[in-house]
């Protein structure tokens, strides 16, 4: 289990009121449950830069994870890029065909069978991972303005144990 004292409900609910504004019934909050407001700035950020990317570089956002995935893991398969980047097997099959359709990605069948591959980026992959890069990084600061090195250190902490709590609790 944890060390961690009990959270107490009310922590993460907003209640009626009898405010305009105010839930029918209690609820999580926008503004105070973790879990949602993480939910929501995942959500914007999908969303955002899959806008950003395609419009400079042509391709969204989980096309981008699959070169940044290929890139630290040449050779990964469909089930290995699922697991890594939490994200269902059909999606992340449907992004490694577009990145093969487009040229940016190659794969080889594993032990003659179609259905096991290992997936690795082409030059044009590559070339296209090292253009998106520094626009990544900037977007990354951007979102990051007005944190200091060490926040940004505390906050990578905090959604690391965040991740390792939800791979405890499947």
């Amino acid at each position: 289990m944890t060390d961690t004292p009990d959270l107490p409900d009310s922590l993460f609910l907003v209640s009626p009121d009898g405010s305009p504004q105010a839930p029918a019934a209690p609820t999580l909050s926008y503004n105070r449950s973790p879990v949602v407001l993480v939910t929501f700035a995942g959500n914007r950020l999908t969303r955002e830069a899959t806008r950003a990317y395609q419009a400079e570089f042509g391709i969204g956002v989980m096309d981008w994870r699959m070169l940044v995935l290929l890139t630290r893991e040449p050779g990964a398969s469909v089930g290995q890029a699922a697991r890594v980047t939490g994200i269902d097997k059909a999606a992340v099959s449907r992004s490694l065909q577009r990145l093969q359709t487009a040229g940016l990605a190659t794969s080889e069948a594993l032990g003659g069978d179609e259905r096991r591959k290992s997936w690795q980026l082409t030059d044009a992959g590559h070339a296209l991972h090292a253009k998106l890069l520094p626009r990544a990084l900037e977007r990354q600061r951007d979102l990051l303005e007005g944190f200091s090195q060490r926040e940004v250190q505390e906050f990578t902490a905090y959604l690391q144990r965040f991740l390792n709590n939800i791979e405890s609790s499947e």
